[in-house]
């Protein structure tokens, strides 16, 4: 089951996976997927405004578990989103060991 450890705003809708930014700002986000038992690609990237900013890929046949990570700065406006999104692939049950995280960096 998906879990939300710090939520300070409530800015990230744990139903919908989104967070929305509560004002302008340059905000820093970083993600860390985990696929487990299969043998296919993932990709995921992350999502501003419904368009793709950065992706990450683990690809690997011969291993049980494969991280995939990455992050990034990004000027936001008040209400821009933010997501992921599974591009390529299946975690299979790897979303339990995976992480994303946000945070406002500096005000403008």
């Amino acid at each position: 089951m998906p879990q939300v450890l710090v939520n300070i705003g409530n800015h990230f809708d744990l139903a919908s996976s989104i967070f929305v930014a509560p004002r302008k700002g340059i905000y820093s986000f970083s993600f860390h997927v985990v696929k487990v038992y299969n043998r296919q690609t993932i990709q995921v990237s992350l999502m501003q405004n419904g368009y793709p900013v950065i992706s990450a890929f683990a690809g690997d046949q011969d291993v049980t578990r494969e991280a995939a990570s990455n992050g990034v700065l990004l000027l936001m406006e008040k209400e821009d989103t933010v997501h992921l999104k599974l591009e390529r692939g299946n975690l299979m049950g790897g979303w339990k060991y995976s992480t994303f995280s946000g945070f406002l960096v500096f005000p403008l």
